[in-house]
């Protein structure tokens, strides 16, 4: 089930179990996963694209193995809030992989995520060699961080 607004996805969500984010670029895709109790993102890998359907089966295996519970997907507005073609293939993403899926998915607003990843590397005086390795999935994090604190803001209120 693709869940296009957060009431939506929480209401879609069970309620424990740690979420997934996924960070899709045009050559890899960053990989996030939550505590069970969906507090806090960490960042798990970066896998390099090849087909639809290898990507979602290493997607897929991580989250089986994670014991996922929900999928959000980083959605690449442009500045002015407006959907370009990086949107359009996201969206295409989550369609093809939702009757694999299993579990809701739901859309981030990502767009200053991997500036703010590049921005804590750059603070941790991580080498740019090291940064290249570790965007894609600590971009990941920012975007279910997010998410997370969305979510667990929806409760408290």
């Amino acid at each position: 089930m693709i869940a296009e607004d957060w009431d939506a996805f929480s209401a879609a969500l069970p309620r424990s179990g740690p979420l997934m984010g996924l960070d899709l670029g045009t050559h890899t895709i960053g990989i996030a996963v939550s505590d069970g109790l969906r507090s806090v993102a960490s960042p798990i890998e970066t896998i390099r694209r090849k087909k639809f359907g290898v990507d979602a089966a290493a997607l897929l295996a991580i989250a089986e193995d994670r014991g996922v519970a929900g999928i959000v997907l980083g959605l690449p507005l442009n500045m002015d809030g407006s959907e370009g073609p990086r949107c359009q293939a996201t969206r295409a993403f989550a369609r093809n992989l939702d009757p694999l899926a299993n579990r809701p998915i739901g859309f981030w607003d990502e767009r200053l995520s991997t500036v703010a990843a590049e921005r804590a590397l750059l603070e941790a005086d991580t080498s740019r060699r090291r940064r290249a390795e570790v965007i894609d999935h600590v971009a990941a994090s920012f975007i279910l961080q997010g998410a997370l604190d969305r979510l667990s803001h929806m409760e408290a209120g």
